[in-house]
């Protein structure tokens, strides 16, 4: 009985521990949209320059992959399509005013899908306590995805920053509360 009581206190330290990082890890999400509200035109370019960014990475990688594709046909495709990723890359990182208008758009529809996966995963843990705040933050996506698109194209140069921060203070929210329930959980079985 005594090994019983032993893991049910070293789960309870782990659970502890783990809720802390996730009410941190909230907080931070929190600031982090604080921030895109404030300064949304910057936080939009910010968005698009890193976007730009890993499309560069990503375009390197292709073209250099092509060169070592078993057939010249294969290599051929590669080798265009890393060269158009490339570019991609290279305008939104040159260019980034000229890529809020497409990433607002893709924006507005990954929201739209993120809050459907959302609301699906707080129905499938509907028992535990903070359920509602995923719920919460999925309707909020959704809310704000469909928002964007109904103003696009006019929305690129101020949406990105400003529902990208929004997301984060829900999702930040969210977060906060499922890492307050589980120090609930651990303080009752200990």
């Amino acid at each position: 009985m005594e090994n019983v009581g032993t893991a049910i206190s070293g789960w309870a330290q782990q659970a502890k521990k783990n809720a802390g990082w996730l009410v941190a890890l909230g907080v931070l999400t929190v600031i982090a949209g604080l921030l895109s509200i404030a300064a949304p035109h910057l936080s939009g370019l910010s968005v698009t320059v890193m976007v730009g960014i890993a499309l560069l990475v990503a375009g390197i990688a292709r073209t250099v992959g092509a060169f070592h594709a078993g057939s010249f046909g294969q290599g051929a495709l590669a080798f265009i399509g890393g060269l158009l990723t490339l570019a991609a890359g290279m305008i939104l990182v040159v260019r980034p005013g000229i890529g809020l208008a497409s990433l607002t758009l893709v924006l507005g529809f990954y929201l739209l899908v993120d809050g459907i996966a959302g609301a699906v995963l707080a129905f499938r843990v509907r028992p535990v306590k903070g359920w509602g705040w995923i719920l919460l933050s999925a309707v909020m996506a959704v809310l704000l995805g469909g928002l964007l698109l109904w103003e696009w194209p006019l929305s690129g140069l101020w949406a990105i920053g400003t529902l990208v921060g929004i997301n984060l203070l829900f999702a930040g929210s969210s977060i906060i509360a499922i890492g307050s329930a589980a120090r609930r959980v651990v303080r009752q079985v200990a």
